[in-house]
């Protein structure tokens, strides 16, 4: 199928003449007429109804011009995105992501996004609090966890475990053989999360649900960790986040046999028919480095 044609017949239903359709497209009358006719030999169906006044679509035609439409609006598109593909990043990237996996995952993928497009200036925004994308003119954000349901588009570019852990001291001073036995130790409570004390356990077929008494609570995930590491109890965190701290004998990972549900990681964005370069280019770059993660064995199993 000529795309040609189904552009020379969109034009003149539009235009609602072949006259004023030629003078849109910037052709000869006799050419749209051409290839209209050869359209509707190739269809084996009248579309257009010419009359000394004006040309008029058939019910057939009509059907037929709203596809067309949409395919030419496709191709349309089609050479839009491939056109800012080739584009480099420039402007500012205006990017937002919680303060625990932003500093330890994004972080390093700005850096080297700026490296890589001196031309276009990043500003990162680390924080707990869900920032509205349109409102704070925000290209992307990273969100970690269960996403509510919203009207901006998201894309899963990776997972991430959740580790039952405590400072190494800490560690020696109790025996634990179920999560129960945990309950009544003291916790770090992460008031960032919307259910901070009741943690679901799972090995095998056996599921056990826990509820923790919390002696501190705290709102930012980086000072849970820093609490916990100063041995002031067990907490829930993210593999990204205590992955070093676990293989440098830091932290140890209670009761590993036992699982706490995995989460998400996402790309959130404003809707929008297009990205622009420096939002693609990002993300890439961000998916790229989660894939050696996972490639590498190096957590994201809860």
């Amino acid at each position: 199928m000529n795309l040609n044609r189904l552009a020379y017949f969109a034009a003149v239903v539009d235009a609602g003449s072949f006259t004023r359709a030629a003078e849109r497209l910037g052709i000869t009358k006799a050419v749209v007429s051409q290839q209209v006719a050869r359209l509707e030999r190739d269809v084996g169906t009248t579309l257009l109804i010419r009359t000394t006044r004006r040309v008029h679509a058939t019910e057939a035609g009509r059907t037929f011009h709203a596809r067309c439409l949409q395919v030419l609006q496709q191709a349309e598109d089609a050479f839009d995105e491939l056109a800012q593909a080739a584009a480099e990043p420039t402007g500012t990237l205006r990017i937002a992501a919680s303060n625990d996996y932003g500093t330890s995952a994004v972080v390093p993928v700005v850096a080297a996004f700026s490296t890589r497009y001196p031309a276009c200036r990043v500003e990162l925004t680390l924080g707990d609090d869900t920032i509205d994308l349109a409102s704070g003119g925000m290209d992307v954000a990273i969100r970690v966890g269960w996403l509510a349901d919203s009207s901006l588009q998201a894309r899963r570019i990776g997972t991430f475990g959740q580790f039952m852990v405590c400072g190494a001291e800490f560690a020696g001073r109790f025996r634990a053989g179920e999560p129960q036995d945990l309950a009544g130790l003291p916790f770090v409570a992460n008031m960032a999360l919307r259910e901070p004390l009741l943690w679901q356990f799972s090995r095998g077929d056996n599921e056990q649900t826990v509820r923790m008494q919390a002696t501190i609570a705290i709102d930012a995930t980086p000072a849970v960790l820093a609490a916990v590491r100063a041995g002031a109890g067990l907490s829930v965190l993210p593999d990204f986040l205590v992955r070093e701290e676990l293989a440098a004998g830091r932290l140890v990972h209670i009761l590993p046999e036992w699982r706490l549900p995995s989460g998400g990681i996402y790309t959130v964005y404003p809707a929008a028919r297009f990205r622009p370069p420096k939002v693609t280019r990002f993300v890439e770059m961000l998916v790229a480095a989660e894939q050696q993660v996972e490639s590498g064995g190096q957590g994201r199993r809860g």
